[in-house]
């Protein structure tokens, strides 16, 4: 996808190449704007024993932190807690959102793992609450892809789309979008209302229970993390060797 005044264009080249000898780089351009909703899955909330926000949370993302769906997960040198999110991930097609309708503005869907620094994220002064910035924007740290799924292969609002994530094999999370406490197009609504989207531009949708952080079963270097959203695909990253 390329942009032009106030537009995106999509140019197809004709060329074809068997997946085993590309490298997949996370399915948009540098974007504006990489938009995370947290606490929005009920039993992750209960798991943590937290109630859920009267409104939905979200914050921003460094687009550095993008990785492509086979690409290594960096192990950030300020962490030992390292955990993993598997989300579905809206990624915008338009300038702004109708909140009538605002799947209208969507351009598909693709798979996302927030991997986060547990231990960053406590570390925020007291009084003011968690540093997400330093818990979800490491470098080199969160996958996105493999492909974006276009809107019109979903019903509105992904109702029941499961999502799972392993660890070595190990089934660490298994849940679906049903358990949403805001759905898609509410979170796009809300957001676009605060910080309008550009076209290309992401909106994680918050995970499922089961991350690390409730079990201290962290991300060692060499684990094998896949991360699948029903009906888009897996990302499939290895961690990183842990600096000394």
């Amino acid at each position: 996808m390329t942009r032009g005044e106030g537009e995106a264009t999509l140019r197809f080249t004709g060329e074809v190449r068997k997946l085993s000898d590309v490298r997949l780089l996370p399915p948009i351009e540098k974007t504006n704007k990489v938009v995370v909703a947290g606490a929005n899955y009920r039993k992750h909330l209960v798991e943590f024993g937290v109630a859920p926000p009267a409104r939905p949370v979200a914050f921003l993302k460094a687009y550095g932190a993008l990785i492509g769906a086979a690409d290594p997960i960096r192990y950030p040198p300020v962490t030992r807690e390292l955990d993993y999110e598997v989300e579905l991930v809206a990624v915008v097609g338009a300038e702004r959102i109708d909140p009538a309708d605002p799947f209208a503005g969507l351009l598909g869907y693709t798979a996302g793992n927030d991997v986060s620094a547990r231990d960053e994220q406590r570390a925020g002064p007291p009084g003011i609450g968690m540093d997400l910035f330093s818990a979800k924007s490491q470098d080199q740290t969160t996958g996105l892809g493999p492909w974006i799924v276009t809107r019109d292969e979903f019903p509105a609002g992904q109702p029941g789309l499961r999502l799972g994530l392993t660890v070595n094999g190990a089934v660490r999370q298994d849940g679906t979008t049903a358990d949403m406490t805001w759905t898609v197009g509410e979170l796009l609504a809300f957001i676009d209302a605060r910080v309008g989207f550009d076209c290309g531009d992401v909106l994680f949708t918050g995970t499922p229970e089961g991350v690390a952080q409730g079990t201290g079963n962290y991300l060692q270097p060499g684990d094998v993390v896949e991360a699948t959203v029903e009906g888009i695909g897996t990302l499939r990253n290895v961690v990183g060797d842990r600096p000394a």
